[in-house]
């Protein structure tokens, strides 16, 4: 099993863009304007992974792909003041930001999303492999399955020749089967419920303890190290070649759900680079998930890891 690199970046791929947020504030109508309460910020998989990671006290480098407009330049901007390296970022000419639009019921749940990140298709294999030095001096490689299926497997490979642990989210259930070909070489890989679903040869119910524990050994089964299967208010279910198991969810109320599974593989991540055992390092995710849950916003501003311990106690 690969292992971290201590005191070295995480290096940390895929999308980013706008985050446009509307909570209902009475029963959904479908086929009409809904009352409700709308909030914007910056997203994106990997960005929000990244910021998560940078106010835990990570180094972090970024590699993303933005469009040359006002909402770029401000997602660029929030990330160099966090202290995210985006040397390697790229602002492509005649594209816009990406951007993820979500619908939530009264209660937070969330009802229907779409997302548009074609400008994430700029970011190419060559891009990747001009970025060999980054990958050499990782501790760790985070990507997400919004990347093309060429630069996906470009990412794989040099992860590989540099000898770091990768790890993936699949981001959604139309994205995860990219990953297939490649969990031979994942370190770990965080899907939700209906994500590896898509992965394991069986459904993952929502809310069966049993089944996503099953859908987490299957992964490990088939060369991933750690595979962390997250089913919302019901908890993690983990396992690894050694141990598995089951961490409930904090409870907590739901303001706004969406980046908590996020802050869930960021937190784990920074608890493994700091050598905190898988175990303690999921309730650690599941700490920050549900800090994440009851904030207005995709990331934590104030999110340490004292915080996340005291959440625990």
């Amino acid at each position: 099993m690969l292992t971290f690199r201590e005191d070295a970046p995480i290096l940390v791929i895929g999308s980013a863009g706008l985050d446009i947020i509307g909570r209902a504030e009475g029963d959904l109508h479908y086929g009409t304007s809904n009352p409700g309460r709308l909030r914007f910020s910056l997203g994106g998989v990997a960005r929000n992974v990244a910021e998560n990671l940078a106010r835990l006290g990570s180094e972090v480098a970024l590699i993303t792909a933005v469009g040359d407009d006002p909402q770029g330049r401000q997602l660029l901007d929030q990330a160099r003041d966090v202290g995210i390296n985006v040397e390697a970022c790229l602002t492509v000419p005649g594209e816009h930001t990406g951007a993820y639009l979500a619908v939530l019921d009264e209660q937070g749940n969330k009802q229907l999303a779409l997302d548009e990140m074609r400008v994430i298709e700029s970011i190419s294999p060559q891009h990747i492999r001009n970025c060999r030095d980054l990958f050499g001096a990782a501790s760790a490689v985070f990507v997400d399955a919004n990347l093309p299926v060429a630069t996906l497997a470009a990412v794989v490979s040099a992860a590989g020749r540099a000898g770091v642990p990768l790890i993936a989210d699949p981001t959604s259930v139309s994205l995860a089967n990219r990953l297939r070909p490649h969990l031979t070489s994942l370190f770990m890989i965080t899907p939700n419920e209906a994500e590896a679903s898509a992965l394991c040869p069986h459904p993952v119910p929502h809310a069966d303890r049993g089944q996503a524990l099953d859908a987490a050994r299957h992964l490990v089964s088939q060369g991933v190290d750690c595979a962390v299967v997250t089913m919302a208010e019901f908890g993690v279910a983990y396992a690894t070649a050694q141990t598995s198991g089951h961490i409930p969810a904090v409870q907590t109320e739901i303001l706004d759900p969406t980046g908590a599974g996020d802050a869930l593989t960021a937190a784990i991540l920074f608890a493994l680079q700091n050598s905190i055992p898988i175990d303690e390092a999921v309730r650690l995710g599941a700490s920050a998930a549900a800090i994440t849950l009851r904030t207005s916003g995709s990331v934590v501003p104030d999110l340490s890891i004292e915080r996340l311990y005291d959440q625990l106690r």
